[in-house]
């Protein structure tokens, strides 16, 4: 099913299936190796039953699968006790052997270049275990998340940063969620409008345009009440394909369903678990610059401003206050952070740092508005006695000769 998936693909190689009936002849298939019968459990060793010496050699597809099915062979025959309970160790040759086997049919299939066993060793002895290990934590942090999303537990949700450093003696470091972002399609409450030209615009143009690269879904499936306009899947009907292939070379007024002004469309992607509603409104003309899609999605609330900093909370940013001011995930303080910012004067070129402007005041929010309270107050310099002097005057500083 992956494999036929075009779009996966269309980037990077797709791998390709390997058959032992393709690498192996029926004949080695049959006689895999020298049965030795003499040698102790512990020594057992697939690379000497097929006679095989060198471990820095890179072995070809053909050598790693008669190891794979000797290392194989030899765990069922030899080390039956260990089935099941086995723990890799890089001193286990039999282990290393299979492990470099499996390995090197994998990266044959995705086209990445084989390793020796040598190699395949120092790799796995390195990076196995600490894998392994995170892996197994974030998975039981996923599992425990998932129990409270089944228990609608929603009060109690975390977000847990794995860190690679201690930080206040945690390597764990949970906090409260992200709130939703407001501008985002997904997290927003406020319905989604498209201004579009009904009779004009085709549903390929509203698929690709709307659906694929603003919603960004994969796998849509687009309703009008209880008709389905519009669907993509593996276990689609032949006939169904066909009728969803001809609705997109159809206008929307034109659909089995017509969509006009007024109608409202059911968008979802199941694989992403994600739907949406969108209103449609007929709209007859477009500025081609402004407008090249003709279409305007709309409908989603801006960002909140940090009041702050006065700055709109992207996607970036969140207005979670899951970690206290002050403190960072490496639990940094905010006396051992210095500043160095400095501020680079307009008329001298010259350099201060922040800390010898004083007495620098914004505008008082509270008091009445005006386009000149608004206006950032500006530096005059006195070259001669080097001074910092604060000006009010805006006119007078747009009237000084320049320098």
């Amino acid at each position: 099913v992956a494999l036929s998936n075009e779009e996966t693909w269309k980037n990077r190689n797709k791998p390709r299936p390997i058959y032992s009936k393709d690498v192996l002849p029926e004949k080695q298939t049959k006689e895999n190796g020298n049965k030795e019968k003499g040698c102790a459990a512990d020594d057992v060793s697939a690379m000497v039953s097929l006679s095989l010496k060198n471990p820095q050699d890179i072995w070809s597809l053909v050598e790693n699968s008669r190891v794979f099915l000797e290392a194989l062979r030899l765990f069922f025959l030899k080390r039956e006790k260990d089935i099941g309970n086995l723990t890799f160790d890089k001193d286990d040759q039999l282990a290393v052997e299979f492990v470099t086997a499996a390995a090197n049919i994998r990266a044959s299939s995705f086209g990445i270049p084989l390793h020796s066993l040598f190699e395949a060793k120092g790799i796995a002895g390195n990076i196995v275990h600490a894998v392994a290990t995170t892996n197994a934590i974030i998975a039981g942090l996923i599992v425990i998340e998932a129990i409270k999303v089944l228990q609608k537990d929603n009060n109690n949700y975390r977000m847990t940063y794995c860190l690679e450093h201690p930080s206040r003696k945690l390597l764990l470091m949970p906090v409260e969620p992200y709130e939703p972002n407001r501008s985002c399609y997904v997290c927003s409450e406020t319905p989604v409008s498209l201004e579009v030209n009904t009779q004009r615009s085709k549903l390929r143009d509203f698929v690709e345009k709307i659906i694929k690269a603003k919603l960004g879904m994969n796998f849509p499936l687009i309703m009008q009440g209880a008709s389905i306009l519009y669907e993509v899947g593996e276990d689609l009907e032949e006939d169904m394909v066909a009728i969803y292939a001809a609705n997109l070379e159809k206008a929307l007024s034109e659909l089995p369903s017509p969509v006009t002004s007024g109608s409202v469309l059911t968008v979802e992607d199941l694989q992403q678990e994600f739907s949406c509603s969108i209103n449609i409104k007929h709209r007859e003309e477009f500025d081609e610059e402004k407008e090249p899609d003709g279409m305007l999605l709309s409908g989603w609330v801006e960002a909140p401003v940090d009041k702050d900093n006065n700055k709109p909370i992207g996607n970036d940013e969140s207005t979670s206050n899951a970690l206290p001011s002050g403190e960072t995930l490496e639990g940094e303080k905010d006396d051992e952070i210095q500043e160095t910012s400095e501020v680079v004067e307009a008329f001298t070129g010259k350099k201060r740092k922040l800390s010898e402007v004083s007495e620098v005041t914004a505008p008082d929010p509270s008091g009445p508005s005006s386009i000149n309270q608004n206006k950032p107050k500006k530096l005059d310099i006195d070259d001669e006695a080097d001074e910092l002097i604060i000006s009010d005057d805006w006119e007078s500083l747009t009237k000084k000769k320049k320098l």
